[in-house]
């Protein structure tokens, strides 16, 4: 199992299910389960970003988010290349020239505080345990 660092909202809204899509520069050959860490460090434009996404998609965020910590656990099923990008059919969260982590089965888990580096990193056993 490995954890990925997002920082908030994106976290947020991955592990709720409104995120199907991670934009990532780099692409990932690791297809299963990921736990979902909410960085410490968040999205410098977090009040615009509520805004945006209460206006665009009608979501409110709640006005606490958890940081530092796993916050939840999705399914990485695929991983789409930059090249792939159609505007078209591809999901609103997708950015074009980015690689597309397709997730799926995104649930939220009770805080575990966890300090972390960026990437897709191993998870340990007891953040193993936690996820169920």
């Amino acid at each position: 199992m490995k954890v990925l660092v997002v920082r908030q909202p994106w976290a947020w809204l991955i592990v709720n299910g409104f995120k199907p899509i991670e934009n990532r520069s780099r692409r990932t050959l690791y297809r299963g389960p990921v736990l979902i860490q909410a960085s410490s460090r968040w999205e410098p434009r977090i009040e615009y970003l509520r805004r945006v996404i209460r206006e665009r998609f009608a979501i409110d965020l709640p006005r606490y988010l958890e940081s530092g910590g796993i916050i939840g656990m999705v399914t990485l099923t695929d991983c789409l290349s930059p090249d792939d990008y159609d505007p078209a059919i591809d999901s609103v969260w997708r950015e074009p020239g980015q690689f597309g982590w397709v997730l799926h089965n995104a649930r939220p888990l009770p805080f575990l505080r966890r300090s972390g580096s960026l990437g897709l990193i191993d998870a340990t056993p007891e953040e193993i345990v936690h996820a169920g």
